[in-house]
C-alpha cells in the first residue's frame, strides 16, 4: 500500500533518490518509489541469492542507468515541480539555456503532479527534438523504463490492478511523446550544482509560495 515519504532516502529498485512527499511502497523488503514498486513485481524482494565478496560478505552491485538516446540537435529543457505539503500549494517550471522559461502554480496539488505538469508544459511549448532533464525519477523512469506501455496495455491500471495515479496529466504527456517521437528524458540529481536544475527549482518554489 503506497505511503508518503517523510524523509529523504534511496529507492530500493531504481537506486535513485526518494524525496520527502513522494509516494513510496514496499518492494520486497525495501522501500521504493510507488511506481518502481509497482513495476518491480514479486521478484524484487530479498529472497534470492546475493553476490558475495571474497570475504564471504554479501555485496550489492548497482548497474548504471543508461540515458535514453537523444535525437540529433535536441534542445535540452530542465523541468521541476515543488509542493508545500502533500497535498498543498504547488508550482511547476521549465527553462532552457537560451533564456526561454515558464512557470505556474496550483492551489491544491502534490509534488508528483507538479513534476509531471512541468514536463507536460515544456513539451507543449517547445517544438522540435527535446531532451527533458528532470530530477524526478517518477517522470524519467516512466519513459526510460517504459512504464507507460504496461499502463496502456492494461487500460490505465497498474500491475496491482489499481488506477494509474495522475492519469489526467500522464495521458496527454505520453500521447505527445509518442506522436512526436523525438523527445527523450534524462535524470539529474537535484540540488547538486546543476545551475539549470537550481533555476527551475527556484521558479517552482516561488510559484508554490505565491499561492500559499
Amino acid at each position: 500500500m503506497p505511503m508518503t515519504a517523510k524523509y529523504a532516502t534511496t529507492c530500493g529498485v531504481c537506486a535513485s533518490p526518494v524525496r520527502p512527499g513522494e509516494d513510496i511502497a514496499k518492494a520486497g523488503q525495501r522501500w521504493a518509489h510507488a511506481a518502481c514498486a509497482d513495476t518491480a513485481g514479486p521478484s524484487s524482494g530479498s529472497s534470492g541469492a546475493r553476490p558475495t565478496s571474497s570475504s564471504g560478505k554479501a555485496t550489492t552491485t548497482k548497474a548504471p542507468r543508461p540515458d535514453m538516446p537523444a535525437a540529433d540537435g535536441a534542445l535540452e529543457v530542465w523541468t521541476d515541480g515543488a509542493c508545500s505539503g502533500n497535498p498543498g500549494p504547488g508550482g511547476w517550471a521549465w527553462a532552457t539555456r537560451d533564456g526561454r522559461q515558464a512557470s505556474g502554480a496550483e492551489a491544491g496539488t502534490t509534488n508528483q503532479r507538479m513534476e509531471i505538469r512541468a514536463a507536460l508544459e515544456a513539451v507543449r511549448a517547445l517544438e522540435g527534438p527535446l531532451v527533458v532533464v528532470s530530477d524526478s525519477t517518477y517522470v524519467v523512469n516512466c519513459f526510460r523504463d517504459g512504464w507507460w506501455r504496461g499502463w496502456l496495455a492494461r487500460g490505465w491500471v497498474t500491475s496491482a490492478k489499481k488506477p494509474v495515479v495522475n492519469r489526467d496529466l500522464w495521458e496527454p504527456l505520453i500521447t505527445i511523446v509518442n506522436e512526436r517521437g523525438d523527445i527523450s528524458f534524462r535524470w539529474t540529481k537535484g540540488h547538486s550544482g546543476d545551475e539549470m536544475n537550481d533555476l527551475v527549482d527556484r521558479l517552482a518554489v516561488e510559484q508554490s509560495k505565491a499561492v500559499s
